[in-house]
């Protein structure tokens, strides 16, 4: 994974990689903290990880809800809704690579000792799209399979069992990207479209969708029209807005586990202290190992939990998240704005 591209003269950049500075998501230039394996690691409390989503997830909602309660409950066409929700869901990308940025260079980075990886040459263009795709065919995967124009914002009893359905979307998302993920590793013809994703051995939060566009499509589109079909086969209350948030929370967890931040934190969900008692929560490092050492043969391949992985025998064990070598006592933090 080289980069050399932005030690050039920025008239020599392409349109892509003078996107990616004018955005300012670039990965962090500024000496980051180095840390051994033996140094304790700062733990996220899980408050500030549902503060930092909701008080993004939620506008949107409420702005929605506003404009169509001041028209007379006039019903948004679904072309204006992936619109609306697709900038949203872009914004709220963009903020968080800041957040994890600012973390980074604060608390530094896991396997301090070796750089993370930057955007490769020639690669801005393949990047922009891979985010553009991510962020524009979700919402409209979500506007297709589950709007309801009769249905508004803010509205109904689906949110009362909201804490626990975003709980549940991650564990049975995760469920279908296991397999979907451990295929790719196992089946010769799937590998071809994932080793591209495995160049990165330290990933930064742009090169999560860094892959060969079959991959990309599966990722986008293909578990998340799983998972939804499932909830509805279990009876789950799941409409457009249910999954606007849970999208929100695996987007984050998406972004955060390819980030490399040194923070022992884990998906934010209600289920989370049932999954830490059975072994079964993911922390950051645990797809970071994924990249750093696996290849063909590997393990960990759960990315909102590590459920599937305890169940099915992948787990790998953890070095700086590993027990006795997390603090408590000085928590990380996730600035709000």
């Amino acid at each position: 994974m080289k980069t050399n591209w932005r030690k050039e003269g920025r008239s020599a950049w392409t349109f892509h990689e003078r996107l990616l500075a004018f955005l300012d998501i670039l990965p962090t230039t500024i000496p980051a903290p180095r840390h051994s394996e033996q140094d304790k690691i700062p733990y996220m409390p899980e408050w500030q990880m549902h503060r930092w989503i909701l008080s993004r997830a939620l506008p949107p909602l409420a702005l929605h809800y506003a404009i169509v309660k001041s028209t007379g409950g006039a019903a948004w066409h679904p072309v204006a809704m992936v619109f609306f929700y697709a900038v949203w869901f872009k914004a709220i990308g963009i903020q968080q690579i800041w957040s994890l940025r600012w973390q980074g260079e604060t608390y530094g980075f896991l396997d301090g000792q070796r750089a993370r990886d930057d955007v490769p040459d020639g690669s801005a263009a393949k990047i922009v799209h891979s985010l553009s795709a991510t962020s524009t065919l979700r919402p409209l995967l979500m506007v297709y399979l589950a709007y309801d124009p009769k249905v508004h914002a803010l509205v109904g009893p689906h949110w009362l069992y909201l804490p626990l359905t975003i709980g549940l979307y991650g564990i049975v998302l995760d469920f279908w990207f296991y397999w979907y993920h451990r295929a790719m590793h196992i089946v010769g013809p799937l590998w071809k479209y994932h080793r591209t994703h495995h160049l990165t051995k330290h990933p930064n939060p742009l090169l999560t969708l860094y892959a060969d566009a079959p991959q990309e499509l599966g990722d986008i589109i293909g578990i998340p029209a799983l998972t939804f079909f499932t909830l509805r086969m279990m009876g789950v209350p799941f409409n457009f807005y249910d999954w606007w948030l849970c999208g929100q929370y695996v987007v984050f967890s998406e972004l955060a586990g390819h980030s490399g931040v040194r923070i022992h934190a884990t998906p934010p969900s209600l289920l989370t202290p049932i999954l830490r008692y059975f072994g079964g929560d993911l922390v950051i490092e645990d797809h970071d190992l994924h990249h750093r050492r696996g290849w063909r043969d590997s393990f960990n391949y759960g990315k909102q939990t590590r459920l599937w992985d305890r169940v099915f025998g992948t787990c790998a064990p953890r070095i700086e998240s590993r027990l006795g070598n997390v603090d408590y006592e000085h928590p990380a933090c996730i600035p709000l704005w």
